[in-house]
């Protein structure tokens, strides 16, 4: 990342977040593939195409920014799955439980409001390294914690550390990789974000039968600590690199520059665009962030799963998101390539996952585990694939130097509507939540997207650009 004083070869956030949308998935970015097509397949593909006259370390660091991701989610998910146990050992209502979680909302929206800022003052590899070590030594602080309020404090630490990360690989990835690339590179690093929710209840039920809670949080926290010394063994700006070759730095920086222009969040307010795409977030990142909090409470509640048990049926419902991810950006981008409108693409793509998260509302009532654990990870699945569509309309709608601002402001309004549900959802649940008191959630989860999409087509019927000069 460049400094303040290197201003020729910065790198925004904004410009890398225009770059990243058209394609948007490992799908779009391949062409025709298949929907099971997996990231190690893409990754193993794209280093085909870097011939060995122009290097291929830009991989390396693309690599460093998976693990990150899949450190940052493993972190993240360590208290949910403890949850239901912790819950036992402190006493604690299911109202206490989504209190602590909320507060890490919280931190996260506001960490996501400086991330960006802090990132280009002090640099990625700066900055990336004190986000990371924040994030981790919060973690480890949940085993120290034994209270309500010391519990939220660390959450709230905790939120604040990991809204970093994204902003930090995004702005990464501007740095290391051409316009043609960052697609696929942004796809493989967000893939450690599925990874991590697939490792978590493998590691974390194993850590907590052997060592206890306590050492559950030290543990994954410590990897992250870990991950510090490759990270600055290995990365430098590529100007600065010792190991990079003049052909790959070449071939880096092969785009021609581009001016940075900030725009202004209150600038956008006033136009449909901006609303349709902040709404649609608020509703349903609200939803998918449910999911990673209290589906392990759901489970043990209303199908008496035990901590030991966790691993196969949340490996499932996240290996079917992941694939999920690659089949909705797939489904657009072939109805674009086919001839169709963006228009069409996007919002065919976006009724199909609308229309396959209604089944979920079925979940309290089937009595089969395995019948809820395929509802759930179709809607996991349908949630991706709507989320991969959603988050490429943001270029769809708006010009580059505003993408970066727009997206801003989803992922805030995603974290406001993650604690509007949680401060809902510690209402209904009360002291011995059960399947009844979780039905109003799901029939929530069911009618969101298909909301949203009607919200979307309303505001935006063609999903005509803004016009940023004028207002509507």
């Amino acid at each position: 990342m460049s400094s303040p004083r290197d201003e020729k070869s910065d790198h925004t956030v904004a410009d890398v977040v225009e770059a990243t949308q058209e394609p948007v998935s490992l799908s779009e970015n391949e062409g025709d593939q298949s929907t099971g097509s997996s990231v190690t397949g893409a990754a193993i593909a794209a280093a085909e195409t870097a011939t060995t006259r122009i290097g291929r370390y830009r991989w390396v660091i693309c690599a460093l920014l998976f693990f990150a991701t899949t450190v940052n989610y493993v972190d993240r998910l360590v208290f949910g799955i403890l949850g239901p146990e912790l819950q036992k050992t402190f006493g604690w209502s299911a109202k206490d439980y989504t209190d602590i979680v909320f507060w890490f909302e919280v931190a996260y929206a506001i960490g996501l409001l400086g991330a960006g800022r802090v990132l280009d003052w002090i640099g990625t590899r700066a900055g990336y390294a004190i986000s990371l070590t924040f994030w981790s030594l919060a973690s480890i602080l949940h085993a120290f914690m034994g209270s309500i309020f010391g519990f939220s404090v660390a959450r709230f630490l905790l939120g604040l550390g990991e809204a970093g990360n994204f902003p930090a690989a995004i702005k990464t990835v501007a740095e290391w990789f051409p316009k043609k690339e960052r697609a696929l590179a942004t796809g493989i690093f967000n893939a450690g974000s599925n990874v991590g929710a697939i490792i978590a209840p493998l590691a974390v039920p194993w850590l907590y039968i052997n060592w206890g809670w306590r050492w559950a949080f030290i543990m994954t926290g410590a990897i992250g600590l870990v991950w510090l010394f490759f990270w600055f063994a290995f990365y430098h700006r590529p100007e600065e690199h010792p190991k990079i070759s003049r052909e790959e730095l070449a071939y880096i920086q092969s785009d021609p520059p581009e001016p940075t222009v900030n725009i202004p969040w209150l600038s956008l307010l006033p136009h449909r665009q901006t609303w349709a795409f902040v709404i649609a977030k608020f509703a349903t990142d609200a939803i998918w962030r449910w999911y990673l909090y209290l589906l392990p409470l759901f489970f043990v509640q209303v199908f008496g799963l035990d901590i030991k048990n966790f691993g196969p049926p949340f490996v499932v419902i996240y290996l079917m998101a992941d694939v999920g991810s690659v089949a909705g950006g797939w489904l657009s981008s072939k109805l674009i390539k086919g001839g169709r409108s963006v228009n069409f693409g996007r919002k065919v793509a976006l009724l199909v996952c609308a229309l396959a998260v209604i089944p979920v509302v079925l979940v309290t009532h089937v009595g089969n585990m395995w019948i809820a654990v395929f509802l759930v990870g179709l809607a996991a699945a349908a949630h991706q694939g709507w989320s991969a569509n959603l988050f490429t309309t943001a270029s769809d709608m708006f010009p580059k130097q505003a993408v970066g601002s727009i997206v801003g402001l989803g992922g805030m309004a995603g974290a406001l509507g993650a604690m509007a549900i949680l401060l809902l959802t510690g209402q209904l649940l009360g002291d011995k939540p059960d399947a009844a008191s979780f039905a109003p959630l799901f029939i929530l989860a069911a009618s969101a997207y298909v909301g949203s999409l009607l919200i979307i087509h309303l505001l935006v019927p063609r999903l005509e650009p803004a016009r940023l000069g004028t207002v509507g």
